[in-house]
């Protein structure tokens, strides 16, 4: 076979098959054309290294081949490329965020010490990190190739582009709680997301949840099968699976109602009532789940006290004895995050009855 032969070979290896044949075909007669025109100029037939040198200035058959494909020649492109950085970068963040209270909870109950932490603490965000951006990479890679562009890009309003401030935030910035080089808020008013930027921080943050809890993502060297140790006698790992074999299915599908409840809330910020009640629904469900730790789970022998009085003795005794065991941080968490949500259910039901955001125009 010729040297021609094989490249023409090599490129129709690569292209589509319907259009195999005839892209061949037409590649053939450009590079004999080449071939005569260098014939020509040398005044003599070519030899092999000739006939290869034209070749060579055709193209490697994968650079020739990309030329007749269909679809986008590139992962994410030019006009994605920034929806790709701003998710890479508030994905990171949140990551570095949720990495660093993780260490700090296992040095505080004695888990690991604070070398180990800091060293898994790194560990844990280079791979978590590189996990992230491989899926930010492949969901770039899918909207590149629809047709239609999202609705979050094209169907965006001013109002709500407080998010985007998120990406441009540096040390002082976070000290005043405002974005970087974007200035301070004018005088008498305090920096605030819009409900759409709130909505799409919510969904990130979800995503990262919701891949730690199916063992995609480990967070400070933890998965979620492998959290918990044994403690003062008690085993909190034990514990803790016990939990997610009763969990584990009802929290994917949390998660994955309020990431696609997210999304609806940040596309659709003006439809005030509906997501006031998904709200609602949302903090029932959370209600419950306190209740149940509280009351009925594994766990309800470590945290349950019996009156409000015993719960605040118990908090005094920790601040004033310094002993935070794991147990009394998991009460608190517990009732906080209770409260928590009694007091966002309060503002989603204010929303539902007045169509308002309070606040906002």
């Amino acid at each position: 076979m010729t040297l021609t032969g094989r490249y023409l070979k090599a490129v129709a290896a690569q292209l589509p098959r319907a259009d195999r044949d005839d892209i061949t075909a037409e590649l053939q007669d450009a590079i004999e054309t080449r071939m005569e025109a260098r014939a020509a100029d040398l005044g003599r037939p070519l030899t092999e290294a000739d006939e290869e040198a034209v070749l060579r200035e055709m193209g490697h058959p994968l650079s020739v081949a990309g030329r007749y494909g269909s679809g986008p020649h590139h992962i994410v492109g030019p006009d994605l490329y920034p929806w790709w950085m701003f998710g890479v970068k508030v994905s990171l963040m949140i990551m570095a965020v949720v990495t660093v209270v993780v260490a700090i909870i296992r040095t505080l109950v004695g888990d690991v010490d604070v070398s180990q932490a800091i060293g898994q603490t790194i560990s844990s965000f280079i791979s978590s990190g590189i996990t992230l951006i491989g899926i930010a990479t492949l969901t770039g890679y899918i909207l590149e190739r629809q047709k239609v562009r999202p609705d979050f890009m094209v169907k965006w309003r001013v109002k709500d582009l407080g998010l985007f401030e998120m990406a441009g935030m540096d040390t002082d910035a976070l000290a005043r709680g405002v974005g970087g080089s974007l200035g301070k808020p004018a005088a008498g008013q305090s920096y605030r997301m819009s409900p759409t930027a709130r909505a799409l921080a919510s969904a990130v943050g979800c995503v990262v949840g919701l891949l730690w809890w199916i063992g995609l993502l480990p967070i400070g060297v933890i998965r979620v099968e492998e959290f918990g140790t044994a403690i003062n006698g008690i085993d909190y790992g034990l514990i803790f699976r016990q939990l997610v074999d009763a969990l584990y299915w009802p929290v994917i599908v949390w998660f994955v109602a309020r990431i696609a409840f997210d999304l609806y809330r940040a596309a659709r910020p003006e439809a005030v009532r509906v997501t006031a009640a998904g709200d609602l629904i949302f903090g029932a469900v959370q209600v419950t789940l306190s209740v149940w730790l509280w009351q009925s789970s594994p766990l309800s022998p470590l945290i349950q006290v019996d009156s409000v009085q015993t719960f605040v003795e118990r908090v005094g005794n920790a601040f004033q004895g310094g002993d935070w065991s794991l147990a009394t941080i998991l009460m608190v968490v517990v009732a906080w995050s209770l409260i928590a949500t009694l007091f966002t259910m309060s503002g989603a039901l204010a929303r539902l009855v007045t169509g308002r955001t309070p606040g906002r125009d």
